[in-house]
């Protein structure tokens, strides 16, 4: 079974993720994607710690090559998230700037990646972020990501079961339903 959980920056859709994960029978990994470096980063790592201590995950950081990264044993895995994941790919140069803008190809690497995972375990779940509802024109290298992102996005909707937007904390079910996510947990 595969859930795609997506919203805006704050929204609540991590820890909703998360109860999703915690409702389903077995081992549970948390695939962490956020780059490392800064200090507005550490405060994000150590915020998202500590809001899934004590729920019995196994984590594995992997900011970017999913695809190729050997995966622990679980029964159900929680991305968080593929909008790291995108930006990871997509400016792989760092600081450097030497940035490879193909939209495409990050697409590609992070849905690669997140098929890889799929195979690897029984569920699912991805969270990504709704970012370009603002009709702003931004530099090439913004415009690069919020295509990847669209693709990323798409696709993971159209090859989730469930799909699922928190708006303020709320779930809005798109596709599938609460009761189909927890029937499959039986």
């Amino acid at each position: 079974m595969r859930a795609f959980v997506y919203g805006g920056a704050a929204c609540g859709k991590s820890a909703f993720a998360e109860e999703l994960c915690c409702g389903r029978a077995g081992q549970v990994l948390y695939v962490a994607t956020m780059e490392r470096g800064g200090a507005d980063a550490e405060a994000r790592i150590e915020r998202h710690r500590r809001l899934r201590a004590g729920k019995g995950f196994s984590v594995l950081e992997c900011p970017r090559c999913l695809a190729s990264a050997a995966i622990p044993a679980a029964d159900v895995a929680l991305v968080e998230d593929a909008g790291n994941l995108v930006a990871n790919e997509l400016f792989a140069g760092g600081a450097t700037g030497d940035h490879d803008l193909d939209a495409d190809r990050a697409a590609r690497r992070v849905l690669a990646g997140i098929e890889h995972l799929a195979l690897c375990v029984r569920d699912l779940v991805v969270v990504s972020v709704d970012v370009a509802r603002d009709g702003v024109g931004y530099d090439e290298g913004t415009q690069a990501y919020l295509k990847a992102l669209a693709q990323v996005n798409a696709e993971l909707a159209i090859a989730s079961d469930c799909a699922v937007e928190v708006v303020c904390g709320l779930p809005v079910w798109l596709r599938g339903c609460e009761e189909l996510w927890k029937e499959g947990a039986r």
